[in-house]
C-alpha cells in the first residue's frame, strides 16, 4: 500500500509563499529577503502549484547563492 497520493486526494498542496518580509530590490530587481526578482513577485497571485514550486526553487537558489547569507 502507497500513502503517496492518499494523503491528499486529487488536490496538490498549497504552495506557501516564500516572502520573509524584508523586501527590498536590488539593482536587478531581486528581492534581498525571498530571492524572487520582481517579475517573479507580480506573478505569483496568478501562478499555479508547479510554477510557484519552480519560482521558490530559483528564489532559494539565488538566496543561497549571494555572499554572506546562509
Amino acid at each position: 500500500m502507497s500513502s503517496k497520493s492518499s494523503d491528499s486526494p486529487g488536490a496538490s498542496p498549497q504552495v506557501v509563499s516564500p516572502c520573509r518580509r524584508q523586501c527590498c530590490l536590488d539593482e536587478r530587481d531581486i528581492c534581498l529577503g525571498c530571492g524572487r526578482t520582481l517579475a517573479e513577485i507580480l506573478e505569483w497571485g496568478q501562478a499555479d502549484g508547479p510554477r510557484r514550486r519552480a519560482i521558490c526553487a530559483a528564489a532559494e537558489t539565488r538566496v543561497q547563492q549571494r555572499p554572506g547569507i546562509h
